[in-house]
């Protein structure tokens, strides 16, 4: 890539990879320009850069994302060793259910997908591992956000709440009254709010000072997945994961009062 000392470069090769989605192949120039408002040309001299770099990968006439971004990802600490803890607890889960099971951390106001562990004949989920979704239209996303620092919280009911699906929770009063619902009772659902059809449980999963690192969640067919047999299975797995990270505050009790989806009306 060639050097480049003024500090607007960089944002602007970060918008271009920051430009592509979950569900993204590949992406051609034209497109990129626009989801990043640059013009084409900056766009076509910064991914040749990346090309060089193996940042990107040419396909056809389009590109996308290289391994080397991959090989980078695998060197995030925190990520890589929640990920490695996980993956025994993440398998009995899928185990247990015979459905998805999703591995997940917040960035910002949205989660990160950090693994996933599929099953054949599962549903076409919206999620992929190194995909993004906004907190509050997931299930791991709401687990994450009950437990995060007010702070974190409050950014995102002050925010826009975008609507992912019909069902989404795009109310910020209805949005905190899910928050408390979750603190209370250690359990967040997704009842078709992230995609039509699909449900999940999660649970959180707390490091060793008892703050929020992720969740869990159990994901399939709104009528193949009963959220109340799955939810303990997801909620024991997360405490367990939570123990082994050096967890050792008190093990929140599950409550099931019912499990239904909240109104996503204003």
């Amino acid at each position: 890539m060639p050097p480049k000392s003024d500090e607007s470069y960089l944002h602007r090769v970060s918008r271009v990879l920051g430009a592509f989605r979950a569900e993204d192949d590949a992406v051609g120039a034209a497109e990129l320009a626009r989801r990043t408002g640059l013009p084409r040309s900056t766009v076509h001299r910064i991914t040749l850069g990346l090309i060089e770099e193996g940042l990107l990968e040419r396909c056809g006439t389009e590109v996308r994302l290289g391994l080397r971004l991959f090989e980078i990802g695998q060197r995030v600490p925190r990520q890589r060793v929640l990920r490695d803890a996980a993956l025994p607890y993440m398998a009995d889960l899928r185990e247990a259910t015979r459905q998805t099971v999703h591995l997940a951390v917040l960035e910002g106001r949205e989660v990160v997908y950090v693994e996933i562990l599929g099953t054949p004949g599962g549903p076409a989920l919206p999620s992929r591992v190194g995909g993004r979704l906004p907190a509050h239209a997931t299930g791991v996303g709401k687990a994450i956000l009950a437990f995060s620092p007010p702070e974190v919280t409050r950014a995102v009911l002050d925010g826009e709440l975008a609507r992912v699906s019909e069902r989404s929770l795009v109310a910020p009063g209805l949005l905190a009254r899910e928050l408390a619902r979750i603190r209370r009772d250690g359990v967040a659902y997704d009842n078709e709010e992230s995609g039509r059809g699909i449900v999940c449980a999660a649970s959180p999963v707390h490091g060793r000072d008892g703050e929020v690192l992720g969740a869990l969640s159990v994901s399939g067919w709104v009528n193949r997945v009963r959220l109340a047999r799955v939810a303990p299975a997801v909620h024991t797995a997360a405490l367990a994961l939570s123990r082994t990270l050096g967890y050792r505050g008190p093990a929140q009790t599950l409550r099931q009062p019912g499990i239904q989806a909240p109104s996503s009306t204003v």
